[in-house]
């Protein structure tokens, strides 16, 4: 079976400022255009608000994009996932009350990516990086990072190298 992916919103913002600006790029945004109509391949609706909230180059872009959908996160399931993160979060030990507060706002992603993926089994493809062995109940952290969290839900995280691999990209 092929894998699905959805994208987190560094997915498009790192590239862009880092890796292939539009301006001499163009090929990377063409692919990935065509790669967003693909129905393996989701974006949150909460992951287009946040890379809107840029206003700039890439935002427009993504808010211009023809024959894409992204996925709404008020579907019953992914609320009830979202619930079931967030309660991890609180009650696991390894975050402060901080890390909780952020993540309970509503319009970050990454609780929402990992509440989607445990609905569609969807790998997400996120520039995060773990925080690695550094999380304890000793030491708890004031950031919950999504691919910690995630795998604590057997979700599968994979950065955007691997995407463009899976998905044939050709630069």
């Amino acid at each position: 079976m092929a894998e699905k992916y959805l994208l987190d919103s560094n997915i498009f913002i790192t590239p862009h400022r880092l890796y292939y600006p539009f301006d001499f790029a163009e090929g990377f945004w063409n692919q990935l255009e065509e790669k967003l109509k693909l129905d393996s391949v989701t974006v949150l609706d909460v992951v287009v608000a946040e890379v809107s909230k840029l206003e700039d180059e890439l935002s427009s872009w993504l808010e211009n994009l023809e024959d894409f959908e992204t996925l709404s996160v008020k579907s019953p399931a992914i609320v009830t996932n979202y619930g079931k993160v967030l309660s991890y979060v609180q009650h696991c030990g390894l975050y402060r009350e901080e890390a909780l507060r952020n993540w309970a706002r509503g319009d970050i992603a990454d609780p929402w990516l990992i509440a989607a993926a445990m609905d569609t089994g969807a790998v997400i493809i996120t520039a995060e990086q773990t925080a690695g062995t550094g999380l304890s109940a000793h030491n708890p952290s004031r950031n919950a990072k999504l691919p910690d969290v995630a795998a604590h839900f057997n979700i599968k995280c994979e950065n955007l190298f691997y995407f463009m691999r899976q998905m044939n990209f050709k630069l």
